[in-house]
């Protein structure tokens, strides 16, 4: 009904930058939720940012200062731009959206190594 495409995602040194962007399509209805979830090997998948369709935003503490989460409504795309990267991002980001249940993205890596 959704699908969701992630762009953005590469090699980045530590205290890069990095924006992600997300563009939904299909089915999709308002209001809603879309954000970006991370997981690493291992671990399980978190929430980094969400946005509501009405500008609400929330982050994970380990962002906050750091990441910036935002949505174009009229083009349904959702970005995340990322600052001052560290190691400990490196994951494979997922875009979601969820109206009355969740989809997922197929997932951008983004690693952060020297």
């Amino acid at each position: 009904q959704v699908q969701l495409v992630e762009s953005g995602g590469g090699l980045v040194q530590p205290g890069g930058s990095l924006r992600l962007s997300c563009v939904a399509s299909g089915s999709v209805f308002s209001p809603n939720i879309m954000g970006w979830y991370r997981q690493a090997p291992g671990k399980q998948r978190e929430s980094v940012a969400t946005i509501t369709s009405g500008g609400d935003t929330n982050y994970a503490d380990s962002v906050k200062g750091r990441f910036t989460i935002s949505r174009d409504n009229t083009k349904n795309t959702v970005s995340l731009q990322m600052n001052s990267l560290k190691p400990e991002d490196t994951a494979v980001y997922y875009c979601n959206y969820r109206y009355l249940r969740p989809y997922w993205g197929q997932g951008t890596q983004v690693t952060v190594s020297s």
